[in-house]
């Protein structure tokens, strides 16, 4: 196995709105092996000997390297690592890996744009909603056979920002207003879904294989956790696009967004986008991976406290031979009053968890 160098800094993509996000690069640690390194940002130097403490308690390998620098500039310090990142984007050009691996960066690019993803999707006959893609606000407004009620989005959009449900002309146009008239948007119709699936892939010897399937817990439109396993398993719709993605240089972790409507007779899929990147998922599965967990949902809590060293988990914190309790994966943002959190056991068991780690992060 070749050794990694991780950085998952997500500054350089992620939205300011999102509280205490550069301190996020943490979240990779309990999917990294020992001989790996880990760029972390130096403000979480303060918390290592507390979450370290904790990934040895309940078993969980880690990288013993840390990094307290995530520049991309480091990157090329270590030729001889794998580099991990967040998104392989265009923030990486002064690592240097830009010029190694450009159809990894060329690939991510293209379907990082709704737009175009929802061009190959009709490409490649995957089955999406009525959706009507346009260059700008104006080419927007020409089309005549709009969708109501319709989500009206930035081709490009991070955490759901930017995303605004329309149920007539006048709400699609009051939107328009909060978004650049020169933005490529496009506008969606509403699916009524029972479920949102999370499809997570990864590549290995340059194939697509399938990693995980999880459904969605949403706060509104943004991602607030995952639960797993699920029922649904529909890996055939977004297959075509996985191996397409593969063939034209994606590497490492990268997911479906799908919705699920479920009738009497039938269950009906569409796929709604990709995330060329790891996302919110992909860290708390990795961990449940590594430690071969079989039910979990991850969570994300507000807390008063602003060191792991004020938080005792006690009886709660996970145990490896009930299979049962909290694994902290998102511990850097615990300096702004924020955890993300694994819960693992059966749904009645991660309801008490979550309860019970409400109250004592009071």
């Amino acid at each position: 196995m070749i050794d990694k160098i991780f950085n998952h800094d997500i500054m350089h993509c992620t939205h300011d709105a999102v509280i205490g996000n550069y301190l996020y690069s943490g979240r990779v640690l309990g999917i990294s092996e020992p001989n790996d390194l880990i760029q972390l940002h130096p403000e979480l130097k303060s918390q290592w000997t507390a979450i370290t403490a904790h990934y040895s308690n309940i078993g969980l390998s880690h990288s013993q390297n840390p990094i307290w620098d995530v520049s991309f500039g480091k990157l090329k310090q270590y030729p001889d690592y794998e580099p991990s990142v967040f998104i392989f984007s265009e923030a990486i050009n002064e690592s240097g890996e830009a010029d190694l691996h450009q159809d990894w960066q060329d690939v991510v690019e293209f379907i990082n744009s709704k737009n175009n993803f929802i061009s190959l999707a009709e490409e490649l006959n995957v089955n999406i909603p009525r959706t009507l893609c346009a260059e700008n606000q104006s080419q927007l407004k020409k089309h005549d056979n709009i969708p109501y009620p319709c989500y009206l989005k930035p081709a490009v959009s991070v955490d759901g920002v930017g995303i605004y449900r329309c149920a007539n002309q006048a709400e699609l146009y009051n939107a328009l207003t909060k978004l650049d008239d020169h933005t490529p948007v496009q506008v969606q119709q509403e699916i009524i879904a029972d479920k949102f699936l999370n499809l997570q892939y990864e590549i290995k010897d340059e194939q697509a294989q399938s990693l995980a399937a999880t459904e969605q817990i949403l706060d509104g439109f943004a991602h607030q956790g995952n639960r797993y396993p699920t029922a649904y398993q529909p890996w055939e719709l977004v297959e075509p696009m996985a191996q397409w993605m593969a063939k034209k240089g994606m590497k490492e972790i990268f997911a479906f967004d799908v919705a699920v409507v479920d009738t009497d007779d039938r269950v009906n899929y569409f796929a709604i986008e990709c995330n060329p990147r790891f996302n919110g998922a992909s860290y708390p599965t990795g961990i449940a991976q590594k430690l071969e967990i079989e039910s979990w949902s991850s969570d994300n809590f507000i807390t008063k406290y602003r060191s792991l060293d004020e938080i005792d988990l006690g009886e709660l914190e996970y145990n490896p031979a009930t299979q049962t309790g909290a694994i902290i994966y998102n511990w850097g943002s615990v300096l702004v009053g924020k955890l993300g959190v694994l819960l693992a056991g059966s749904i009645a068991e991660q309801d008490e968890l979550r309860q019970l780690l409400k109250q004592r992060l009071k």
